[in-house]
């Protein structure tokens, strides 16, 4: 009986925000013929450019790219959907003899590509509608107060203020007659025909904090304030992403609420704050090989190459190999 044909190896390059997933990503698809597979919220609507932080058009030239500037600016994407997506491109890869690499910091994202999401009812934009204009007119505590009417136990892990996730919470008590917690304690669908690496970026907190400041200064230089008033007035708010990292900021400014220097000071915090969610986010995630530093240290690139080139002689010994250059 001929042996089994061991698993292709997808590679998840994880970490917080400035990180250097993108320098490292990139690294390792040319040391291994890798195709980059997105798996970042907002770097996947179109026209956000400059606060996405997105591969630049050089970048995207060293190796193939997925999922990015694939939705529309007013179109909206759940996890799950990223998710079916996702596999589809990671099987198209597999087929094609290269490794995946999948990179970015939306850990929810991750979750359901890897994990699987539980099986809730789809979504219903009569519903929500309904639901957002109850929170504008009545405050989010209106919306935690339903929730814990329907569901008690969803409703102590989900912050009062985060209005997207009580509403989609509140959508699958009532669409599925049930309550959340309950589907989520039921069987999920788990990525299948990968060997999964994780690689997570840790980089020294104080030296992180600096390049995210840096960071955030160099997108307001770079015209991020220009790029969202062009956004807010051909979209308005029925774009989405205004609402996140660093366009809510600019949204802000141009609406008087701050001045440039307030704006950008909030948006350093605001990145801050959500790297250090991400890192807590990403210690629960299990089989994590940690590198200590930044993604586009030497050092740090030829560790991660190391660990690829490792279960790269391993899984494919005796199967169709990833062509790769010598590490």
């Amino acid at each position: 009986m001929a042996p089994a044909q061991p698993e292709a190896l997808l590679v998840v390059v994880l970490g917080p925000t400035a990180s250097g997933k993108t320098a490292l990503s990139l690294a390792l698809a040319e040391r291994f013929h890798g195709e980059i597979v997105s798996c970042d919220s907002v770097a996947m609507y179109r026209e956000f450019d400059i606060g996405t932080a997105k591969p630049t058009s050089s970048e995207r030239g060293r190796a193939p790219h997925h999922l990015f500037d694939c939705v529309a600016p007013t179109s909206h994407i759940t996890a799950g959907e990223y998710a079916r997506q996702a596999r589809q491109v990671l099987e198209e890869i597999k087929g094609r003899g290269h490794l995946p690499i999948l990179v970015g910091g939306t850990g929810l994202y991750l979750r359901a590509l890897l994990e699987g999401l539980f099986p809730g009812p789809q979504r219903s934009e009569e519903l929500r509608e309904r639901l957002r204009e109850q929170a504008a007119s009545r405050g989010g505590e209106y919306l935690h107060r339903v929730l814990r009417h329907l569901d008690r136990a969803a409703a102590e892990k989900i912050h009062a203020n985060d209005t997207p996730k009580l509403i989609r919470a509140i959508e699958v008590c009532l669409a599925s007659r049930q309550k959340m917690t309950e589907l989520w304690q039921r069987g999920r669908d788990p990525l299948r025909g990968f060997r999964i690496l994780r690689l997570g970026l840790d980089p020294d907190r104080q030296a992180l904090y600096d390049r995210i400041n840096r960071r955030a200064q160099q997108m307001f230089e770079a015209g991020l304030v220009e790029e969202t008033r062009r956004l807010l007035e051909e979209y308005g708010v029925a774009a989405g992403p205004l609402s996140s990292l660093g366009y809510k900021q600019a949204v802000q400014l141009i609406r008087g609420e701050l001045t440039r220097e307030q704006a950008l000071q909030a948006a350093q915090q605001a990145h801050r704050n959500y790297a250090k969610r991400q890192m807590t986010w990403f210690r629960r995630e299990s089989e994590v090989h940690w590198l200590r530093g930044f993604g586009d240290d030497a050092q740090v690139q030829d560790q991660a190459a190391v660990k690829i080139e490792t279960l790269l002689a391993t899984d494919f010994r005796g199967s169709t190999r990833i062509n790769h250059k010598n590490v």
